[in-house]
């Protein structure tokens, strides 16, 4: 089995580092291509105004100077183009990526690149609790839970163009109540709150903070499950299509 690792905080990250350890012992085939830096909520995003650029460490690890999908792209179309990976894993993400999170997430877009082109893949990401913990957040969950979640998952039988979005929270491992399949859920809209600022030479600058989102809990979702101190599961696809409201305009337009 060859596995591909990316993520979106970077190749230098906690999560990437533990990723790879962990997928190393289910196969010693292991690539990593991820963003050389940070691109967090970048989604799926591709550049395409500039050329890609890639610093190889060694034939098994690559820092791509783009977004998470470009770094999937550079992985199939370069660095794996002659075995292409049977897996890909894309975390493991410092911070949530539950309810409408997957939109944003440079996480969750690494893996849709891999689901459309027809690889299995899986974004997994550990929950922490509060603002400003920087690099002290802790994956104890994600440590403990990761290889029981992956084993589960290795080997299933996948339908195309679907991915598996995986959320460790934000506890001990030992803590963990185990792990649930639940649905995406919603939370309640918030407008992001912007703090202003002044730089050194004067000029404003405005810095987003999404703060707590109010959020109504749905039951058998991955927002109730997570603050249950469940491991969340859940399946996406990539078709978009509203069938309800699809028969609706059709019979408009009749």
């Amino acid at each position: 089995m060859r596995i591909l690792v990316t993520n979106d905080d970077g190749i230098g990250a906690k999560g990437i580092h533990l990723l790879e350890r962990i997928a190393l012992t289910f196969t010693s085939d292991v690539t990593v291509v991820a963003p050389a830096e940070e691109q967090s909520g970048k989604s799926r995003s591709l550049t395409i105004t500039s050329p890609l650029r890639m610093r190889s460490y060694d034939d098994r690890h690559h820092a791509v100077a783009g977004t998470p999908t470009d770094a999937v792209i550079m992985a199939l179309g370069e660095v794996m183009k002659d075995g292409p990976p049977d897996l890909v894993l894309s975390g493991i993400n410092r911070g949530s990526n539950l309810a409408e999170d997957v939109s944003y997430s440079g996480t969750v877009a690494a893996a849709i690149e891999a689901a459309l082109a027809g690889i299995p893949a899986i974004a997994l990401s550990q929950v922490y609790p509060r603002r400003g913990m920087g690099d002290s957040v802790s994956f104890d969950a994600a440590e403990g839970w990761c290889v029981r979640v992956l084993e589960k998952l290795i080997g299933m039988e996948w339908t195309p163009r679907t991915l598996i979005n995986v959320n460790f929270p934000p506890i001990s491992a030992d803590a963990v109540q185990g792990i649930k399949i639940v649905r995406q859920g919603l939370r309640d809209w918030s407008k992001p709150e912007l703090e202003h600022g002044t730089d050194p030479r004067g000029y404003s600058y405005w810095w987003m903070n999404h703060g707590s989102a109010p959020k109504t809990v749905d039951a058998d979702t991955d927002l109730e499950a997570s603050a249950q101190g469940y491991v969340t599961v859940t399946p996406l696809h990539l078709n978009m299509t509203h069938d309800p409201s699809k028969a609706a305009l059709e019979a408009r337009f009749r």
